[in-house]
């Protein structure tokens, strides 16, 4: 599809030499919430059943470890000064940055993937077979997504940052899209029956929600969904 939505040029944006702290705790949280998602039937037991101990435990964990990455700079967002400094440089993408925004794109697509196939299976079925999913569908699932990033298949994950201009608008579109539909899907779970009526609502107004998102972002009417040009300085 051919792109018509809005554009910004690099040699546009105000340049900064340094993050400040608050910039660079600000975007801890962030990573907190990416890797505590990452075993997904424990995330699931979460939703379904409430905190437990394992939760607390893995919790703690994750605090500890992106804790200790924030401090010493070793997530995005969270570096002594921004990494990227023009959009078109072709500079070698560090290995912090491939790892955090690949298991963030599993937190993205695995549950986003995995809801919706539910969702499709109770609609027509009358079955809800979400436990199952995580429990059977969702390491498999995760496994290919961190294949990919591996192989920098994925944006923002390639060996290069050469196209972050582009590579930027395609991971926080799905952001945008995923966790707003999945917000209104965790309240329609809670408020709605567990039927194939209460399904098919669940159904459309999740895949509907994605859809619009998905446009809007696509269209660069949410923020950072714009195309960025090459132009003099940027910052990530």
């Amino acid at each position: 599809m051919r792109y018509n939505g809005r554009v910004e040029y690099a040699d546009a944006r105000k340049m900064r030499t340094r993050n400040k702290r608050y910039y660079r705790f600000l975007h801890w949280p962030i990573w907190i919430w990416v890797f505590f998602l990452t075993p997904g039937p424990l995330t699931f037991s979460l939703f379904a059943h409430g905190f437990s101990r394992a939760n607390s435990a893995w919790l703690a964990l994750v605090l500890v470890g992106t804790g200790i990455a924030a401090l010493y700079g070793q997530a995005p967002g969270c570096e002594p000064a921004p990494y990227i400094l023009r959009f078109d440089e072709d500079r070698l993408n560090p290995l912090y940055r491939k790892v955090c925004y690949t298991f963030a794109w599993n937190a993205a697509l695995n549950f986003a993937l995995l809801n919706l196939t539910g969702l499709v299976i109770a609609s027509v079925t009358g079955v809800w077979t979400m436990k199952q999913l995580y429990q059977y569908a969702y390491f498999p699932l995760c496994a290919l997504i961190l294949l990919l990033g591996a192989l920098g298949k994925l944006p923002r994950v390639g060996p290069s940052t050469k196209n972050e201009g582009i590579e930027r608008r395609y991971f926080y579109g799905t952001v945008w899209s995923v966790t707003i539909a999945q917000t209104i899907l965790l309240v329609l779970w809670k408020t709605l029956p567990l039927t194939r009526t209460g399904s098919l609502i669940k159904l459309a107004i999740y895949a509907g929600t994605l859809l619009l998102m998905g446009t809007a972002a696509f269209n660069g009417a949410l923020p950072r969904t714009r195309p960025i040009l090459p132009g003099e300085v940027m910052v990530d």
